[in-house]
């Protein structure tokens, strides 16, 4: 049985400035969109991002009291939202509180290998979808020099970019630094483009890889010590299993490392991760894994639905979650 979907909500805890699952739910909005959905959102708190969602695709705040589709980040929101429609939980990260899985979702999304395994030591499910990028936003709108010129970090610690500084100066290269916290800009797909090679970390450096740059995967984040995979060219695949969060080598990298990761740099590497990001990070074939995934789930319920519901009417227990449903049967 093929279930017609129609209406969707999209949730996401806050929606008021530049973040990651921010520009993801902007972009997984987006595409809902042109693919022809009737799509709201939800957040507990609006601000420029929600008044981008509004603007830019006219989609409106929560109105309706059920939905045939729910795509949720953040455990606050599933519970929030319990009892308006089949809620899937996006996962982007194993440490973040918000990240974690609740029991009221009725299917999870891995953003990673990494976070899938971490859901089912916690007794969950997931099916992976890589954290998608819209890739007519990010493209390459200056080419990248041939020698390396500039470098953009999109780091979030002052400790980070002081190693960079340090790095950079010692190649003579220029130094950007778009801090989201410090300095968020909207439109950083422009900054990507002024720079040759871009370092960051998870989404920062997939949209970095989808205009083409060169990356070096490094940061240091409140919630994980300093760490990278370094110019990630030739592991990108085993990057990835981690969300390219740098946890795959776990390396530290001091100013003078750092300076030798800088120097590997390639300009025709350029070609390689814009080609990485169309075949693996593509929000349309994101947008097309969920829907699939969902369908799928549907289509599980309808099958067994009969024998289950005798089954758990003689046991007596009469509430148990859809995501024993789905995948214990």
């Amino acid at each position: 049985m093929q279930k017609r979907i129609k209406n969707i909500l999209v949730a996401n805890h806050h929606l008021e400035k530049v973040g990651g699952t921010e520009s993801y739910t902007y972009a997984l909005t987006g595409e809902l969109v042109k693919k022809g959905y009737n799509v709201e959102y939800f957040t507990f708190f609006k601000g420029e991002v929600a008044d981008r969602l509004e603007n830019d695709f006219f989609v409106p705040y929560m109105s309706r009291s059920k939905y045939d589709l729910i795509l949720a980040n953040h455990n606050t929101c599933v519970n929030y939202l319990f009892g308006k429609g089949f809620t899937i939980q996006t996962c982007h990260g194993i440490f973040p509180e918000l990240e974690q899985p609740s029991p009221h979702a009725d299917a999870y999304v891995a953003i990673s290998e990494e976070v899938k395994d971490h859901l089912k030591t916690l007794g969950y499910d997931s099916r992976i979808i890589l954290n998608g990028i819209n890739l007519k936003r990010y493209c390459v709108i200056h080419p990248v020099q041939p020698q390396l010129r500039c470098v953009l970090s999109l780091c979030h610690s002052g400790m980070a970019n002081a190693l960079l500084e340090e790095a950079c100066d010692g190649l003579g290269v220029r130094l950007m630094v778009q801090d989201k916290y410090n300095n968020p800009i909207w439109k950083v797909e422009e900054k990507i483009n002024q720079a040759d090679l871009v370092v960051g970390v998870g989404r920062s450096a997939y949209e970095a890889m989808a205009c083409g740059r060169p990356v070096v995967v490094f940061d240091h984040r409140g919630y994980y010590p300093s760490c990278g995979d370094g110019y990630v060219k030739e592991i990108i695949e085993k990057s990835i299993l981690n969300n390219c969060s740098g946890r795959y080598s776990n390396r530290t990298y001091d100013g003078g490392q750092l300076r030798e990761e800088l120097k590997k740099y390639n300009a025709d590497d350029g070609k390689f991760f814009r080609a990485f990001a169309e075949k693996r990070l593509d929000i349309q074939k994101s947008v097309n894994e969920y829907l699939e995934y969902f369908r799928q789930l549907y289509r599980n319920v309808h099958y067994i639905s009969v024998a289950y519901f005798k089954r758990i009417r003689q046991s007596g227990k009469w509430r148990k979650s859809l995501q024993e449903l789905y995948f214990n049967n």
